[in-house]
């Protein structure tokens, strides 16, 4: 009986640590909030530009609020989020990336066709980006 309570608390230890441990990795560097912030900002980008496609308000603001519970489940602080969230520096460097990444499907800026040609074709190709489009 000893033996299996000495291996329930190694392996609840484990999990913990596991947690902690991915929580040491910049938030930064977690791909699916890092892309999934990047995609919401192509989608909102795209709705800005072009006049016959809106943003689902409702669903970008859930698909964040998902990407702040894994970020969560991974370990990090709600400190550590803010922080993230509210970093400058990173702002800009990921709208830098949803910028470029809007030009590589044929975006170009100034251009309010090639913004809705391609917020379209998100759409029809039914990526992440088109799922919060409408």
């Amino acid at each position: 009986m000893k033996k299996l309570a000495l291996t329930a608390v190694v392996a609840l230890a484990t999990v913990f640590s596991a947690g902690h441990l991915s929580a040491q990795t910049a938030l930064k560097d977690v791909a699916k909030v890092r892309d999934g912030i990047i995609y919401v900002g192509m989608a909102y980008e795209i709705s800005e530009e072009c006049g016959s496609i809106n943003a689902r308000l409702f669903r970008g603001i859930n698909y964040l609020q998902s990407l702040r519970s894994h970020a969560r489940d991974l370990g990090y602080s709600e400190a550590e989020i803010e922080a993230y969230i509210n970093d400058d520096a990173e702002k800009d460097r990921l709208e830098a990336i949803a910028r470029q990444q809007l030009a590589l499907i044929g975006v170009v800026e100034g251009n309010e066709a090639t913004y809705c040609a391609a917020g379209r074709a998100q759409m029809d190709a039914n990526t992440r980006v088109g799922w919060l489009l409408r």
